[in-house]
């Protein structure tokens, strides 16, 4: 053998190594889906990005992230996840209403979700403790808080009865939503009445309903369509004076009046902190689905000057937020 052979052997050899090591400090991609837009979801982006951070990852330095969104078209999101699986990329993050599309992308890519589902009877997880297959994340489980949301209304405008629910019945858990509702109301002595929409064509018909039914307040319903259409609602709630009780900050700040419910910052917050726990070989089915451990209540001053309420003072000590 020829020193020249020798040294190009050698040469070949030491790049060897390199070019494993090269495929597996690879930049992992994390597939980041919502159902609304990206003006919507910029603080739960930020939030995401925050618990990446606490799992040692940074976004640009050891971590790239693919962006997709639905813009509120849910019908949307199979391709939108198609487009990602076939990206092929390392983890989805399946957030605001996008979880059973993910699921139903692909069974191999680890999936962290954010839902407001009961991700059990949707058929997401095998059980919060052990969710098997490949999913797990955060779930709010905004249907058990319709008690405690009838109750900040009722404490707003005590002589408001009946109240209306609007909820989604394609929404597995719109029932037991409005069973909780309707149980909190009987000790309260309220009645309350239900009205549904699936779509934007039938807002205008469920406020026509739930007017004509002499609602004189409104729960909205636990769901990413609601969220999608706050604003309309919001405005066909103003038309007919109808005070209304939200889920989160977004909607009341779309003119809502108030809005109680799991604080969706710490929600995302902990999805990243989960999708870096993946990113460092940790397996879905053993990361038990995590539960929310904080609230925000949020009031909107504008819109109770607007609907010429007084706000009891007690009420607003105990805000979160308050917007003026």
């Amino acid at each position: 053998m020829t020193r020249r052979e020798f040294i190009t052997l050698l040469g070949g050899a030491a790049a060897w190594p390199l070019a494993a090591r090269a495929q597996q400090t690879a930049t992992p991609v994390i597939g980041f889906v919502r159902s609304t837009t990206p003006e919507d979801s910029a603080p739960f982006v930020a939030a995401f990005r925050r618990g990446l951070g606490e799992s040692d990852y940074v976004e640009g330095q050891n971590v790239a992230i693919e962006y997709r969104y639905a813009f509120n078209q849910i019908d949307r999101l199979p391709a939108l996840m198609a487009e990602l699986v076939g990206r092929q990329v390392t983890v989805l993050a399946a957030t605001g209403g996008t979880a059973r599309a993910a699921k139903a992308a692909t069974a191999t890519i680890p999936i962290v979700f954010t839902t407001g589902d009961d991700p059990v009877k949707a058929g997401l997880v095998a059980s919060l403790n052990r969710p098997g297959g490949n999913l797990t994340g955060v779930s709010v489980f905004n249907n058990r808080l319709g008690s405690k949301r009838l109750g900040l209304l009722h404490e707003m405008v005590p002589s408001a009865s009946p109240i209306a629910i609007l909820v989604n019945p394609t929404n597995p858990d719109a029932e037991d939503e409005v069973k909780d509702i309707q149980e909190a109301a009987r000790v309260l002595g309220v009645q309350v009445l239900s009205v549904s929409a699936s779509k934007a064509d039938d807002l205008d018909g469920a406020f026509s309903t739930l007017v004509h039914q002499g609602a004189r307040a409104l729960i909205i319903g636990a769901d990413a369509f609601f969220t999608g259409q706050r604003s309309q609602i919001a405005i066909l709630a103003a038309r007919h004076a109808l005070p209304t009780m939200w889920v989160a900050r977004i909607e009341v700040a779309a003119g809502g009046l108030m809005g109680y419910g799991a604080s969706l910052f710490d929600v995302y917050r902990r999805a990243g902190v989960s999708a870096g726990q993946v990113l460092k070989g940790a397996k879905p089915a053993d990361l038990p689905v995590q539960l929310p451990t904080a609230f925000d209540l949020v009031i909107n001053l504008r819109t109770a000057k607007a609907l010429s309420l007084d706000v009891p003072p007690m009420l607003l000590a105990r805000a979160d937020e308050v917007i003026e």
